[in-house]
């Protein structure tokens, strides 16, 4: 069956996370009902990472097998076609429509069967916002977290330093995390201001549940004075999620590449 890597874009607020839900609407059934209309037999929509509930993404990517071959450009029109068309006739449960679809097909290529959108990633990629200022967010409230106390972007960035590698990162961990280890090699984790923006950069292989929001979380104590750059580092020492500081909430999360 002919394999298509798509890349997707979606504003997470109205979907109850990535993966499939018995009775909430999610992206990954959202583009898999699409892509059945447009193609006409049931697909499996596999994606790269799991994102949470509220939580972004610029570019996630999946892949798709179909039963005969089309043209790539075809394969994305067809889906974002069919997000916002959907037959009239199709039957869809009342729990799981949404009152639009903010999701978008921006990509799509045929790839090898080898090519597996989950088990051949090789880096996943993230970005946290942070929106530091006093007044309360407009048009950017669900898109961002909005922090009012100034953050120190040093601190933040020393402290950070203390994450970079392999390390036990049960500490950022959330308490119902399914991976079989709580060892991760993390690549990058800069910090930059723009303004009153302060963005939060990271990727690695892979991440554990909440992991990135935890160690934003963790990180803004440190922007706001509360804790020292060392006490991440204990923190991460103490293996327990306890010693961390708070799960930063979705809004300000965006996947925003897969490498392959």
């Amino acid at each position: 069956m002919p394999r298509y890597k798509i890349t997707i874009e979606y504003d997470g607020r109205p979907y109850n996370g990535w993966q499939v839900q018995t009775d909430k609407p999610s992206v990954q059934e959202e583009i898999a009902r699409a892509a059945s209309f447009f193609c006409g037999h049931h697909v499996d929509v596999v994606g790269a990472g799991r994102t949470d509930s509220g939580v972004h993404a610029t570019a996630q990517v999946a892949h798709i097998d179909f039963e005969k071959e089309y043209e790539a450009f075809s394969v994305m029109q067809g889906i974002n076609y069919y997000l916002f068309n959907p037959p009239e006739d199709a039957v869809i449960m009342p729990e799981k429509v949404v009152p639009e679809n903010l999701i978008a097909v921006l990509s799509a290529e045929r790839v090898s069967d080898e090519f597996h959108a989950r088990f051949t990633a090789t880096k996943r990629r993230y970005l946290y916002r942070i929106i530091n200022r006093r007044p309360r967010l407009g048009l950017e409230a669900g898109k961002a977290w909005h922090v009012i106390e100034p953050l120190n972007v040093e601190l933040m960035r020393e402290a950070a330093k203390h994450l970079i590698g392999h390390h036990d990162f049960s500490s950022f961990r959330d308490t119902q995390c399914q991976s079989k280890s709580p060892e991760k090699t993390l690549e990058q984790l800069d910090i930059t201001r723009y303004g009153n923006e302060v963005h939060i950069a990271t990727s690695a292989r892979s991440f554990l549940h909440h992991q990135v929001r935890i160690m934003t979380g963790t990180l803004a104590l440190v922007g706001k004075g509360r804790w020292q750059p060392n006490d991440v580092k204990k923190a991460l020492a103490a293996k327990t999620r306890s010693a961390a500081g708070l799960t930063a909430p979705p809004d300000g999360l965006y996947l925003t590449g897969v490498d392959f």
